[in-house]
């Protein structure tokens, strides 16, 4: 059996739910590193227990479960504490997903999308990777879109989407792009063609798949993904 992975990415506003929302319609595996980075340090993980113990129950909301703010504060005004903090969390999210593509695996899938907000901006699991794709949509309506979907003004949309990578330097580290630049019959369509290419390929061997992931360090992806959704 063959099975190979495929990095998926965008940028803020760029469209990238929406892509996987149809690639969800269409049965593809999906798997979403930021709520996997969210799983596992809620109260019944063993990376929450480990969180707690070494940053103090100050870090807790009222219901219990971290407060994201206040542990982001804590590690990005000390580097020590943030690598104490990935040292928790990156074995969990490892294992998770670990976990995930072989289940897939075990389904029959012949691929599996890794839904990774910071894919390009980290460079560490591309080459794992058979294809990555990238959900593009031109600057103008990048910042348009996120203006209205967030209510920001012109600069505050400006200041956030100057915080990634452009995606127009992305585009060129893809091997796939998805121009989500025009209306959504467009962008479904693009969905449907990658789709079937993806579904004809035969390329990467499940043993390398295993040894990749495996080997791969996912300790500045953790924290980048943790300051994603802490932000």
């Amino acid at each position: 059996s063959t099975m190979f992975l495929v990095g998926l990415s965008g940028g803020i506003a760029s469209g990238k739910s929406t892509v996987v929302a149809v690639l969800r319609e269409l049965g593809c595996a999906v798997i979403d590193a930021d709520v996997i980075a969210r799983e596992v340090v809620q109260p019944h993980f063993k990376a929450y227990r480990q969180i707690v113990r070494y940053f103090g129950t100050e870090i807790l909301l009222e219901n219990g479960e971290i407060n994201r703010e206040a542990l982001g504060n804590i590690i990005f005004s000390h580097p020590e504490k943030r690598q104490l903090l990935n040292s928790i969390t990156h074995p969990e999210i490892q294992k998770e997903m670990l976990k995930q593509i072989l289940k897939y695996f075990v389904l029959g899938y012949r691929y599996v999308i890794l839904d990774i907000p910071l894919l390009f901006e980290t460079n560490r699991l591309t080459k794992f990777m058979k294809y990555t794709v990238l959900v593009y949509c031109d600057p103008l309506t990048q910042l348009s879109r996120l203006m209205k979907r967030n209510g920001l003004s012109q600069a505050e949309a400006e200041a956030r989407i100057t915080c990634q990578l452009p995606l127009d330097e992305k585009r060129k580290l893809a091997s796939h792009v998805i121009d989500n630049s025009g209306d959504r019959e467009s962008m479904r369509r693009q969905v449907l063609r990658l789709h079937a290419r993806l579904e004809d390929s035969l390329d990467f061997l499940w043993a390398r798949l295993v040894a990749g992931t495996v080997v791969a360090g996912l300790g500045g992806l953790v924290y980048l993904l943790l300051r994603h959704f802490m932000s």
